[in-house]
């Protein structure tokens, strides 16, 4: 039985000689890292043969850095929105600027000064 060969377009056989395969191999150890960064990225293997060339350094470290600003960003506004809705103030006596209540001793005088001044549940004060 002989074995014919198929022939190639020519749009393919002048694609495979600009680009070339590439095989090696590598420990195992070195080919499970591949695969996890090559997951863990979304990349193919030529992208991360690339980055270790430094041919898309660039782009992976703006990547990160546009990455790490979304995510400060979004914790300060995060943040911010909580501090508006569970912050708990009081006016200092002497300047008048707001001060939150943050120690024990400030939040066991702000619980004694709301019962003295009658602040209770709305059901208990429905149920006297």
């Amino acid at each position: 039985m002989v074995k014919v060969s198929k022939r190639k377009a020519p749009s393919r056989a002048k694609y495979e000689q600009s680009h070339p395969t590439v095989s090696c191999r590598v420990p195992k150890d070195i080919y499970d890292r591949l695969t996890r960064a090559k997951q863990a990225d979304r990349k193919s293997f030529t992208d991360i043969l690339k980055v270790g060339l430094g041919l898309v350094e660039v782009g992976v470290k703006k990547q990160a850095e546009a990455r790490k600003k979304g995510y400060d960003e979004g914790y300060k506004q995060g943040y911010a929105k909580a501090e508006e809705l569970f912050k708990v103030t009081y006016s200092c006596n002497v300047c008048g600027k707001p001060m939150p209540i943050t120690s024990e001793k400030e939040k066991k005088a702000a619980g004694e000064l709301m019962s003295n001044a009658g602040w209770g549940h709305i059901e208990c004060h429905e149920g006297k």
